[in-house]
């Protein structure tokens, strides 16, 4: 049998909990970090006992406890992050967080909505004091990004949803990424490329992590109205399979764990570049007589 267990112990000690990251690089590194260790969770659990064990402390302040007359917390989230409303991506969870530590926006396609924009805007304005980063995730297979896949390849598809406003309105904000992700397959494997038997499932990859690096690059833009507040973005994309953060960036060999999203036109060139040429995206190719040259990176 195997259990996995994951404990959250609240101590009356507040030095017993992490202390708060100290900047946007101490954040991401956080995260990261935090992320490997619940991956690695679920990997010692085919050990022989079958049993593995996290306990994430937490500080008695953020139940509000020990503080004046016992009342409510304040809110002291050191990164704000914007996820998609996938049931299987518990955001906290795959960090390895607690109560208060992130503060999370979930919509579907993790897309940049005025509610949204809304939303993060008052936790720069009013969580300041604490709030160190922002994160745009995206996921593996993801429902929305697929739904606009579909639409792009076979645009009579459109027509079911004409009378569904909300998801129309959703598919076409993600219309523009699905595109670009597609023109860059197509100048990167030739015409070819369209009718390789898994072109859908890796142009839905290619297009969900493109999708969160183009959304933490405009809120980056938004945050940087305000240079002095020393906040910064980052992106990833969470893999359901694996259950680690994929954030293939340009000029690196590394492609796990959150990345910092392109600052200008031609650094998403780089970008596009290195999704496309990535392990990830080769692999789905692999095995088929159709397969293109993709030169590993």
């Amino acid at each position: 049998m195997r259990t996995v267990e994951i404990t959250y112990r609240c101590a009356d000690d507040a030095a017993a909990a992490p202390a708060r990251p100290a900047d946007a690089g101490e954040a991401r590194r956080r995260m990261d970090d935090g992320n490997r260790a619940f991956a690695d969770l679920f990997a010692r659990v085919d050990a022989p006992s079958g049993l593995a064990r996290r306990v994430i402390p937490i500080s008695a302040e953020d139940f509000g406890l020990g503080t004046a007359g016992d009342g409510a917390p304040s809110q002291r989230p050191y990164a704000a992050v914007l996820g998609c409303a996938d049931a299987r991506v518990p955001i906290e969870l795959i960090f390895n967080e607690g109560p208060n530590d992130l503060f999370v926006v979930r919509v579907a396609g993790n897309t940049l909505g005025d509610d949204v924009r809304g939303s993060l805007k008052y936790a720069l304005e009013h969580l300041g004091e604490s709030l160190r980063l922002v994160v745009v995730l995206g996921h593996s297979g993801c429902g929305a990004v697929s739904a606009a896949v579909d639409v792009f390849l076979d645009p009579a598809g459109y027509l079911t949803l004409a009378s569904k406003h909300s998801i129309r309105m959703l598919v076409d904000r993600l219309q523009v990424v699905v595109q670009a992700s597609a023109k860059k397959m197509h100048n990167t494997f030739g015409s070819a490329i369209t009718s390789h038997p898994r072109y859908r499932e890796a142009l839905i990859e290619v297009a969900v992590v493109t999708n969160a690096a183009i959304a933490a690059h405009m809120l980056q833009l938004d945050i940087s109205v305000d240079a002095a507040s020393g906040v910064r973005t980052a992106y990833g994309v969470y893999l359901l399979d694996e259950r680690l953060v994929w954030g293939p960036r340009a000029g690196s060999d590394e492609v796990m764990g959150l990345a910092a999203p392109p600052s200008h036109a031609h650094a998403f060139v780089e970008f596009s570049d290195a999704v496309v040429r990535s392990r990830r995206i080769s692999a789905l190719f692999a095995d088929h007589a159709q397969s293109p040259s993709v030169p590993e990176s």
